[in-house]
């Protein structure tokens, strides 16, 4: 396995937990609930990427991680589980997702920029991640840190979204 397929795994692992997160806040919060329509905005982007990481991954023969039947589950059920709480809450999911995935993406550019052998997923990773800061900041402007016990909330969530990416880039 090479750097770019780790890279490639991760990414591709991270927009599908993400399009998950967003149909359990969907499933929850319905079409009329506050910030269902940014929701449903956020999603269909997601969705994008999602595909994007998929035909790179079929082009380079990269296979997904194993853990994406638990990452279904999982993003489902985190999503789900904070648009029960309120709509604040499943915004400070987005922004804490989000925050964690604009770090990781930086991280990534970082080292695709110094190597400089792979424009297209350099592209890609740039492009996506402005995505992602946009989202971050429309959660954050959308009340996510009037959610319930916001610090601890974003804190655990932060932290699996950490763990999520270290497992789906070795299993």
């Amino acid at each position: 396995m090479t750097d770019r397929s780790a890279m490639i795994r991760v990414d591709q692992a991270g927009e599908y937990g993400a399009t998950r997160i967003y149909a359990g806040q969907l499933a929850v919060m319905g079409d009329r609930a506050p910030h269902s329509g940014e929701v449903r905005a956020m999603a269909d982007q997601e969705a994008g990427h999602l595909a994007a990481f998929d035909a790179l991954m079929a082009g380079r023969g990269v296979r997904p991680t194993a853990l994406q039947p638990l990452w279904s589950a999982a993003g489902y059920a985190l999503g789900a589980a904070t648009a029960l709480i309120g709509p604040e809450a499943a915004m400070a999911c987005t922004a804490a997702v989000e925050e964690e995935i604009d770090r990781h993406y930086t991280r990534q550019l970082g080292e695709l920029h110094r190597q400089g052998d792979d424009p297209e997923l350099a592209d890609m990773v740039e492009r996506f991640r402005e995505d992602e800061r946009a989202h971050r900041d429309a959660a954050l402007a959308a009340g996510a840190e009037r959610a319930p016990a916001y610090p601890l909330l974003s804190a655990a969530i932060r932290l699996g979204c950490r763990a999520a990416i270290r497992l789906s880039e070795r299993i």
